[in-house]
């Protein structure tokens, strides 16, 4: 079933395009990334989902509603978190929440211990009784998730959930957004212009340039069309011949030496079956690398030199 649907989802503001008959679909109980660099147009799709902002044409659709014309409803449905959180900072973490849950009529006797589990999700237990004035911005941002939380939505839309956020606090949102769809079955779309994380996480990642969705389909797929294939290196131990045991491996195309160790091409991801293979032929492995994605080489493909644009 369709948790999001866009069809010729444009958005102009005067000569600017920001959007560009965008056509979406989102499944339900996906995780999809919207990647793209900093004024690509991923906040302007974001709001004319919501129904923040009319699209100059085209449709939304979100959990079957019509963006534009049920924007009340949709917002019931949908938790947001946006790239700027904004809260009450005379008050603190846990009656900020609250307040939330009193507007989306969630009944005090579920809200408050609602508030308590997210805040501990979200690794501000010990900070929920302080004012936000005093939060710093990555304490806001995860009090953010929370907030957008609180109404227990079915489609979370977050916009660059982890700026300014540690290391460690980012793994933990990416395992919690990660558990929020396999425990409840929740729709995921995240904004976001790092493809590391993307790719962490992400069922399907739409490539987002100068308003146009410029590429669709997993991050192994949108290498593959990059590279024109997979490729593996991998340095091995042990008596044989390496080179048979990989080319003898289904789906790889050409192996040579590399450095020392060996280059395996393939027409797809094969990084288990060549474990396998290595390690039946009696191989100790000391180093894989690759197998699914170049990063850099996506980033040249499609953000190289759209830095800078003025779209959002």
């Amino acid at each position: 079933m369709t948790a999001v649907e866009a069809v010729g989802l444009c958005k102009r503001y005067g000569d600017v395009t920001a959007v560009d008959r965008l056509d979406l679909s989102i499944e339900k109980g996906e995780i999809f990334g919207l990647l793209g660099p900093n004024g690509a147009g991923k906040t302007t799709t974001i709001l004319m989902l919501l129904g923040l902002t009319e699209p100059t044409a085209g449709k939304a659709r979100v959990d079957g509603l019509d963006a534009t014309r049920a924007p009340l409803e949709v917002k019931r449905r949908v938790g947001y978190l946006p790239d700027d959180v904004g809260f009450y900072s005379d008050l603190s973490g846990r009656d900020n929440l609250r307040y939330t849950a009193e507007l989306n009529r969630v009944p005090n006797e579920v809200a408050g211990s609602r508030i308590a589990d997210l805040l501990n999700d979200v690794g501000l237990s010990e900070a929920a009784d302080r004012r936000v004035s005093e939060y710093s911005r990555g304490m806001r941002q995860r009090l953010g998730l929370a907030d957008a939380l609180v109404k227990q939505p079915t489609l979370l839309i977050l916009d660059e959930p982890t700026v300014n956020i540690d290391p460690e606090g980012v793994r933990e949102i990416l395992e919690l957004v990660r558990g929020l769809r396999d425990r409840e079955g929740t729709t995921v779309l995240i904004s976001s212009h790092l493809l590391h994380q993307v790719e962490q996480i992400c069922d399907r990642v739409g490539i987002f340039v100068k308003g146009r969705l410029a590429a669709l389909g997993t991050v192994a797929e949108l290498v593959a069309d990059v590279q024109g294939g997979y490729s593996i290196e991998i340095d091995l131990e042990g008596d044989g011949d390496p080179r048979a045991v990989l080319e003898g491996v289904d789906g790889v195309t050409e192996v040579e030496q590399n450095l020392g160790g060996w280059l395996a091409r393939s027409d797809r991801d094969v990084r288990d079956d060549v474990i396998d293979a290595c390690r039946s032929a009696g191989f100790s492995i000391t180093r894989l690398v690759g197998g699914i994605s170049d990063l850099d080489a996506v980033y040249h493909t499609y953000f190289g030199g759209t830095h800078g644009d003025d779209r959002r």
